[in-house]
């Protein structure tokens, strides 16, 4: 590995359990969206670490991922699809 300066090194070390969590209105096709640009980047996501959460009153839907992440480009990359993605509201 090249040395970098401290102000440009990562401070994850990869590969590295990244958690994701999306935030849009509940529909189906909400989560069949999210899910797709989810596995477009992680095609080896466990389901297993995938959960799902309904706002008290019924209006959002927080879908969470724990995604195994392989380099920093590869999140960049998974943000940017899914702000692009219909029906996404926050992203945390």
């Amino acid at each position: 590995m090249v040395d970098q300066p401290p102000d440009q090194q990562s401070l994850l070390q990869y590969p590295t359990d990244y958690p994701i969590k999306v935030v849009g209105r509940p529909s189906g096709e909400f989560r069949a969206r999210v899910h797709a640009t989810m596995l477009r980047h992680a095609p080896k996501l466990d389901p297993d670490r995938v959960s799902e959460r309904l706002s008290e009153n019924g209006n959002f839907l927080s879908i969470s991922y724990v995604i195994v992440a392989e380099s920093s480009e590869q999140v960049i990359a998974l943000v940017n699809d899914l702000k692009a993605t219909e029906g996404v509201l926050t992203i945390i």
